[in-house]
C-alpha cells in the first residue's frame, strides 16, 4: 500500500515515513501543499497524511482543490491545530480523519487501516486457495505454516491477492511499490516474484504466481491441487 506524506517539519516526516515503512507502507514524503498536488496528479496512492501548516499551499486549500478534482483518495489531517473548529473544518473539506500532535504511532497505525481498509470488509485477512494473507500481521501462511514477509514482498502480495487471475504488469508493480522517485531496475519486480514463489512452494500453496511473458503476473489456482 502507498502512501503520499506531507508534512514540512523535516524531523517528524523522517520520523513518520520509518514508521510507516517499518510497517510494510510504502510512503512518499513531500514537505509543501505545491509538491502534494503534484504528486497527487499521478493519482497512485492508497491514502494521504496530510499537514495543515504547509508553504506554497497549506493543507486545507490542498484538500479542497483534491476534492473539487474529483479525487477521493482517504486523507488524514495530521496537524497541531487541535481544536474542535480545526477538525470540523477538515473533515468538512473532505478529510477522511483527523489526528492531533503530538500522537501515538500506534494510533496513527490504526487511523490509516481504518481509513484505507475497503467499504466491503474489515477483514485483515485475505485468503486465496489455501493461503491467507495477514495485513495485520504481515504473515503468509497455508495449514502447512507461515513467513513473515518483508516490506516490499507483503506489498506484492497483497496487491496479488486483491484480485486474483488479474495480471499486473512490471511497470505497475514498479509505480505502485517502488514509486516514480525510485532509482530501482524493473528486474528488482522479477527478484520479489521468485522470493514469494519460493515461499508458495514451502507452504506447499494450491496457488500460483503465473508469469504472462511481456503481460505481467497473475495469481492463480495450480493446475494439479484443488482448492
Amino acid at each position: 500500500m502507498r502512501l503520499l506524506l506531507a508534512e514540512d517539519e523535516l524531523s517528524l516526516a523522517k520520523a513518520i515515513k520509518k514508521i510507516l515503512e517499518n510497517n510494510n507502507y510504502s510512503v512518499d514524503a513531500v514537505y509543501n501543499g505545491e509538491d502534494a498536488l503534484y504528486y497527487l496528479e499521478a493519482g497512485n496512492y492508497d491514502g494521504v497524511i496530510l499537514d495543515i501548516m504547509m508553504p506554497k499551499i497549506d493543507g486545507i486549500t490542498v484538500l479542497k482543490i483534491l476534492r473539487q478534482r474529483g479525487n477521493g483518495v482517504p486523507v488524514l489531517i495530521l496537524s497541531a491545530k487541535a481544536e474542535t473548529d480545526d477538525k470540523v473544518l477538515g473533515l468538512d473539506c473532505g478529510a477522511n480523519d483527523y489526528l492531533a500532535k503530538p500522537f501515538d504511532s500506534k494510533e496513527l497505525l490504526a487511523r490509516i487501516r481504518a481509513m484505507t481498509r475497503g467499504p466491503v470488509s474489515n477483514d485483515s485477512k485475505s485468503v486465496f486457495g489455501n493461503i491467507t494473507l495477514d495485513r495485520a500481521t504481515f504473515e503468509l501462511s497455508s495449514p502447512h505454516g507461515s513467513f513473515r514477509l518483508a516490506n516490499k514482498e507483503f506489498q506484492m502480495m497483497e496487491l496479488l491477492m486483491s484480485a486474483p487471475h488479474r495480471l499486473i504488469s512490471a511497470e505497475r508493480f514498479m509505480e505502485k511499490i517502488w514509486g516514480y522517485d525510485s532509482d530501482a531496475e524493473i528486474s528488482v519486480v522479477w527478484v520479489y516474484i521468485s522470493y514469494l514463489r519460493k515461499k508458495l512452494a514451502a507452504l506447499d500453496a494450491n496457488i500460483q504466481i503465473r508469469v504472462s511473458r511481456n503481460a505481467g503476473y497473475s495469481l492463480e489456482m495450480t493446475d494439479d491441487k484443488k482448492a
